[in-house]
């Protein structure tokens, strides 16, 4: 019974043990150590990582060169059970052109590239631009496989649009191209004119879910989420994605409009959301009592979660900080990470962290899909963002969970057959099991890659001599550009079956949903190049601002991309229009902007010490 006696196909993801000419047999170690041989037959061929934009990189003529011991390779074959189970390989890709080459590491500007790569698709597929002028009445939240759109009635969510308003501003900082700024700065006009409702009586602000615009052009608000998660409640993490792409905007440009309604939001989420009393911030509340406690919020009443509690800090809250310096994001940053490491741990009972809590902290693992269950990229995530943290309070706590993180999920969430991450498993072994089972599936998310590789990466940064951060860096890093670039249409796939293949069915099998916007794929590019070239490479990067002028607090523009080790990086050079500018203070990584009632570009190089 459940004898393997029938042929399938798969990936075997690994390093190269050796490598015979003339029997064409290649060896093959796996991430967790165990080896395979292969076979290569007269149709295998192979490439390179191919980044968007370039063309076929061929390397079956370099086969002998390329299969050296220690080489990563992705072997796609067929198994074959007969006498013995052979493997027959189909294709090979390489993750760079020797065997300590990695090309997302080692070219710089390869996430640069890709940013640009993916900023431009989506301009191309909302608004035909750069052929014309950027018009986000003609956004759609629905964007297929290859850029289209529907002409009928649509859907327009404002956290979709914020997330893709976060791509542009972050794609603009990398490549300075004003298409990219005119997207962010048209999207967050949108937004604010579009989709946010301030309270008269409070002042308080908090935005739509989003409108419905009929085939006549009939604008329809929407308040309350219409996401079965969260139906007819206001969600918080919709409140804080409504921040995500305005805050960026607001790094480059300093637009005073723009902070004064992230402070009003700011306001919402401690007036209504926080929970004063046992801490952190519930996940949902009532439309017209903005409360949490309403009995009309049904299985969401009273809740907390990981999005209400710590997307907040990735989202807009370490950039708001960046941007402005204010204590008061600092605070609400500390207060963040010091819930989710009093309170997210749970190792007593699983691997993963609880993600799920009623209102004094317990465990809710009943609620909907999630019972008790994992979402691998959170884990990861939590570490991602505790490091980011440590960088400026260096709490122990922060550098713990974060490392016991680190350590764990490479057993639980991690295919050691063929490298990446995978989506929501099972939190507690079922009896005589050895692997956490899938919810549904064994398919790989593209933004749980986002958070695997920017974890280990930030973690390599800050621990350059533990091989197994790098290890995971690298794997996952090579593991994503080897299988999610679409290289046909543009953009970054959704979703891919467990072997890399692309997984196109659903709405998994778009571009643009209620899920995916322009976000981690950009979020990935941005930090990758951040932590790779100013902590890993020690490489300088130019960096890109258009602010207003007067618009940012004493005329002070903050540069530092991300939060790095103190002292780390210094300012090394300046441009104002082209032209080199020395007012800047190297080492508080900020700018002194010139008194001009006009609007100047400023490129910035930021320098590893």
């Amino acid at each position: 019974m459940n004898d393997l006696n029938f042929t399938f196909s798969d990936l075997i993801s690994g390093y190269v043990t050796q490598y015979d000419e003339a029997t064409k047999m290649v060896g093959i170690e796996t991430s967790d150590g165990r080896t395979y041989e292969g076979k290569l037959t007269g149709n295998t061929y192979a490439k390179q990582t191919q980044n968007l934009g370039e063309g076929w990189p061929d390397r079956s003529g370099d086969l002998k060169r390329l299969l050296v011991p220690g080489q990563m390779i992705f072997a796609y074959g067929t198994f074959f059970p007969e006498n013995k189970v052979k493997f027959e390989i189909n294709y090979i890709i390489f993750a760079g052109d020797s065997k300590d080459e990695y090309r997302y590491a080692d070219e710089k500007g390869w996430w640069v590239n890709q940013i640009d790569q993916i900023a431009a698709s989506y301009c191309k597929w909302q608004f035909n631009a750069p052929e014309q002028p950027i018009d986000y009445t003609n956004y759609r939240t629905l964007i297929n496989l290859t850029g289209g759109k529907t002409d009928s009635d649509f859907l327009q969510e404002t956290d979709t649009i914020s997330r893709m308003v976060y791509g542009m501003a972050c794609a603009y900082m990398l490549t300075g191209k004003d298409l990219y700024l005119d997207a962010a700065e048209k999207g967050t006009e949108y937004l604010r004119d579009k989709m946010k409702f301030t309270d008269t009586d409070t002042g308080l602000i908090y935005w739509y879910h989003g409108q419905k615009v009929s085939a006549g052009g009939e604008e329809q608000k929407l308040l309350v989420s219409e996401f079965g998660d969260d139906y007819d409640c206001i969600p918080a993490y919709e409140q804080i994605y409504a921040l995500a792409g305005p805050v960026q905007t607001y790094r480059l440009t300093g637009d005073p409009r723009i902070l004064a309604d992230a402070e009003k939001t700011v306001d919402l989420f401690d007036e209504c959301f926080k929970d004063n009393e046992k801490g952190g911030y519930y996940s949902h509340i009532h439309a017209v009592t903005l409360s949490a406690h309403e009995e009309t919020l049904g299985r969401n009443k009273a809740k907390k979660n990981w999005n209400s509690v710590g997307d907040h800090a990735p989202a807009y809250l370490i950039n708001l900080w960046l941007a402005t310096g204010e204590e008061r994001y600092k605070k609400m940053l500390e207060d963040t990470f010091d819930t989710i490491t009093t309170h997210f741990p749970d190792y007593d009972a699983s691997p993963f962290v609880q993600e799920k809590f009623f209102d004094d902290w317990s465990k809710d693992q009943t609620w909907g899909w999630q019972q008790n269950r994992a979402v691998v990229g959170h884990n990861l995530k939590i570490a991602w963002n505790l490091m980011r943290f440590y960088a400026e309070m260096d709490k122990d706590v922060y550098l713990d969970v974060a490392k016991k993180i680190a350590g764990l999920m490479p057993n639980v969430g991690y295919d050691n057959q063929r490298f990446g991450w995978y989506d929501v498993v099972e939190r507690v072994l079922g009896e005589d099991e050895k692997f956490h089972r899938y919810a549904w599936h064994d398919r790989k998310a593209w933004w749980q890659q986002e958070q695997g590789i920017l974890a280990y990466l930030i973690l390599q940064g800050h621990m350059p001599d533990s091989d197994e951060y790098k290890k995971y860096a690298d794997e996952s890093a090579a593991f994503y550009n080897a299988f999610f670039l679409d290289n046909n249409d543009g953009g970054v796939y959704f979703n891919v079956l467990a072997s890399g293949v692309p997984y196109l069915v659903g709405t998994e099998r778009f571009k643009g949903s209620h899920s995916m916007s322009a976000y981690h794929s950009t979020e990935l590019c941005f930090l990758s190049t951040v932590y790779i070239d100013l902590m890993i490479k020690k490489r300088p990067l130019d960096l890109h601002f258009k602010p207003m002028p007067n618009g940012f607090k004493d005329r002070v523009l903050r540069v530092e991309p991300d939060i790095l080790p103190k002292g780390s990086l210094m300012i090394s050079k300046c441009e104002i229009d082209g032209k080199e500018y020395t007012n800047f203070d190297a080492e508080g990584l900020t700018v002194k902007l010139p008194e001009t009632d006009q609007r100047v570009h400023v490129k910035v190089t930021v320098s590893p010490k």
